[in-house]
This record gives C-alpha cells, structure tokens and sequence, in this order.
C-alpha cells in the first residue's frame, strides 16, 4: 500500500514539476525578451501586473503543493533509502525544494517586490528595470532548471520502483 502511495506522490511531484519548470522555461526563452523590447512604463506594468495575477491562479496551488510534497518525498528518501529509486527521490526532492522555492523567496520575490515600489517613469524605472530584467533572469534559468531536474529525478525514481 506505501509503495503505491509514494509512487502516486512521485508521479503528482513529476507532473507540478513540468508544469512548473515550463512556465518557468517560457519566462526564459521568451517572456522577459519580449518585455525588454517594450517601453520600460510598460514593461514594468506588465511584468507587475503578471506577479498580482499569478498570487491568485492555479499556478500557486501548484507551486506550493509541489514545493511541500518535494520536501517531503526527500524526506521519505531517507527512511527508506535501501529501496530502489531512494537517491533519485531524495535528489528531486532536494534539488526542487532548495533550486525553485528557496531561489524563489530569497531572490525573485525581492526583486518583484523591488519592482512594484519603483516609479516606473524616468532615469530610477530604467535602472531598475534593467537591473531587474538581468538579475530575475539569472535566478529563473536556475529555478527552470531545477525544476526540470527535478522531474526527470522523479520519473527516474518511478521507473526505478
């Protein structure tokens, strides 16, 4: 019964993974480059208008259920570390706990909090958004790619089960 429990919980963590990791892989590959080519007024307005919206989506029940049920396969890894798969969960688990929710709160959010305070017109708006728009990028490839990781690390744990 534990065993379809986890393996259940596997597959949910590798499905809130890929959901995540692609609206994070879009933001990369191409949200932010279209916000950059827009008027920074606009872009700024955009781009805070996307961090109101996404607090009251689907996209949060994902996100936090993800996170907490990534935390806890990690730690489920542990206690059965003997059985097939274990490294491969406690290495997701870890992998997408630290690289997507600690990235997140200690870096993205801060700087979307930084940019919703900031006038968006004049000399101040373009620093700060060119600032912004270089530093939340660097902090999304590495939360894309640990969500990425962190799916492929769960299917491998399922496939291994």
């Amino acid at each position: 019964m534990i065993h379809s429990v986890i393996t259940g919980l596997l597959w949910f963590s590798a499905v809130g993974c890929g959901m995540i990791a692609g609206l994070y892989f879009a933001f990369s590959a191409f949200i932010l480059t279209a916000l950059s080519r827009i008027d920074q007024v606009s872009g700024i307005s955009a781009m805070n208008s996307i961090n109101v919206v996404i607090l009251r989506s689907l996209f949060m029940p994902v996100f936090l259920g993800t996170s907490l049920l990534s935390l806890a396969l990690a730690g489920v890894a542990l206690f059965r570390w003997g059985e097939p798969g274990a490294l491969a969960m406690l290495s997701g688990g870890s992998i997408y706990f630290v690289g997507m929710l600690v990235v997140t709160m200690l870096f993205n959010v801060p700087l979307n909090n930084a940019l919703a305070a900031v006038d968006p017109v004049g000399a101040e708006g373009a620093r700060a958004w060119a600032l912004y728009l270089k530093n939340w990028a660097f902090w999304n490839h590495v939360r894309t790619i640990a969500s990425a990781a962190a799916c492929v690390l769960f299917i491998a744990a399922i496939a291994a089960r």
